[in-house]
């Protein structure tokens, strides 16, 4: 019986490899900016993580929005209609090009929001710049997700993965330029990391749409776009599945971010610790948003298909394969909890000593802490792909919201600004929101395809 899982895997990681390394090359880029940021101080490396808090809550909408693509360009993949498969994707850029003009603005406007939210001044006062050059990165940034959750859609997901690559190699020689003053360009500290953030993601986008343009199955969708001539009933059905699939995406983020301000109200070292493991659980969240894109790729192709048990097979073999790596990642963070910490310090510099070791020591406990709830992150959001995949969005999001703001958010708060546990109690009320979620979630997957199952 396992068997007809298995046989699964070889094809699940084909398509899901090259998602991984893409979303891991955009976890990259932070991962990058904030070791070099980290080799300046405690204070820097705060104010990335602050300036990024308002940048991920932004993200996450766009981002999530642009999701809502891939499961109708699959869908009509699945169907070989490629006019079907042209309108998903047009006015879904379209919409994510209106959202991503929207969202630089509002976080323009959220800008001095930071003065208010009882932040260390000193974080505050660096993070400001920083964040007014990161949010005008956001344009390339939502339009080129339309196009790489497009090109997924197609199963051409190894060209998303290919801009990343470039865009992290801009990024990392920008950011030794701009930051350390390198090759004669001025010393700019954390606005350095900003301007490699920002070049490197319009490079990005640049470069997906040649490499779309250069494969004859995918030329055709991304030539002779008439952006403005547009159907309201495509209009509607692409808003009805990326809005709520925006604010899935968005309730996550959101509580991540509510970690990252709450530590902040705890002092520079937590908010630092916070960041760094933040950052590491990232990288292997990843892995899991990859296997989450896998299943909705496949599970919309059966859809298309109207094969609705290998639907439920192919999505349970995707579970099965993400959870296992889920338990090798969440021993690695066990085993190396005490050292990962230290990439991100630099202990040569004793006027930061005493911080150093504060910051290594919370940010060891929260990564034994992020190895339990890899299992339980890896579950959530690979079901919820695979939900997308269905393009079931209704439910599924309000079991977000109640996992991460009924449940996750009053257990962080009280346990982290009004117990001893701190920055721990912090990560236990994340752990909290995640399992929640991933039980629900599993919960609606399985009453939904075993539905759809029974009308055949």
């Amino acid at each position: 019986m396992l068997a007809q899982y298995t046989k699964e895997f070889k094809y699940n990681l084909k398509l899901a490899t090259p998602v991984i390394l893409g979303m891991l090359g955009h976890t990259l880029v932070a991962f990058v900016d904030n070791i070099m940021v980290g080799q300046l101080g405690t204070a820097e490396l705060a104010a990335v993580s602050l300036g990024n808090s308002f940048m991920f809550i932004a993200m996450s909408l766009g981002i999530g929005f642009s999701t809502a693509i891939t499961p109708l360009v699959a869908e009509a993949d699945g169907e070989n209609n490629f006019e079907k498969g042209k309108s998903s994707f047009k006015h879904g850029l379209f919409l994510c090009t209106i959202l991503a003009i929207a969202l630089v603005g509002a976080v323009f406007l959220a800008r001095p929001l930071m003065y208010a939210m009882k932040q260390p001044t000193e974080v505050v006062d660096l993070a400001m710049p920083y964040l007014t050059l990161v949010a005008v990165s956001l344009l390339p940034l939502i339009i080129f997700q339309a196009f790489k959750h497009f090109s997924d859609g197609l199963s051409l997901t190894r060209y998303p993965m290919y801009a990343t690559f470039l865009a992290n190699i801009i990024n990392i020689v920008l950011n030794y330029m701009f930051i350390f003053g390198k090759f004669g360009a001025p010393a700019m500290g954390v606005v350095g990391a900003a301007i490699g953030t920002l070049v490197s993601r319009g490079v990005m986008l640049i470069y997906l749409w040649f490499l779309l343009y250069s494969k004859e199955q995918s030329r055709a969708f991304v030539t002779h776009i008439k952006l403005f001539t547009l159907s309201k009933k495509m209009l509607s059905k692409v808003f009805n599945l990326g809005f709520p699939s925006a604010l899935q995406m968005f309730f996550e983020v959101a509580i991540f971010t509510a970690a990252i301000w709450l530590s902040g109200v705890l002092g520079k070292n937590p908010q630092a610790a916070n960041q760094i493991a933040l950052n590491l659980s990232s990288m292997t969240f990843m892995v899991a948003m990859g296997f989450g894109v896998a299943a909705m790729v496949r599970v919309g192709n059966q859809k298309g298909l109207k094969r609705f048990d290998a639907l439920r097979r192919i999505a349970f073999s995707i579970f099965l394969l993400s959870t296992i790596l889920a338990i090798i990642f969440a021993i690695l963070f066990f085993i190396f909890h005490q050292s990962l910490p230290s990439l991100y310090l630099n202990y040569d510099n004793p006027i930061e000593a005493l911080d150093n070791l504060e910051v290594a020591t919370t940010a060891a406990t929260l990564l034994l802490i992020a190895a339990v709830f890899q299992i339980s992150d890896t579950i959530q959001v690979v079901t919820l792909g695979a939900l997308r995949g269905m393009q079931d969005v209704k439910l599924p999001t309000v079991i977000t919201f109640i996992a991460y703001w009924i449940v996750g958010f009053p257990v962080m708060y009280y346990l982290g600004l009004h117990t001893t546990y701190a920055s721990a109690g912090i990560w236990i009320g994340l752990l909290a929101g995640l399992t929640v979620s991933g039980v629900l979630l599993s919960w609606r997957f399985h009453v939904l395809s075993k539905e759809l199952i029974a009308t055949t």
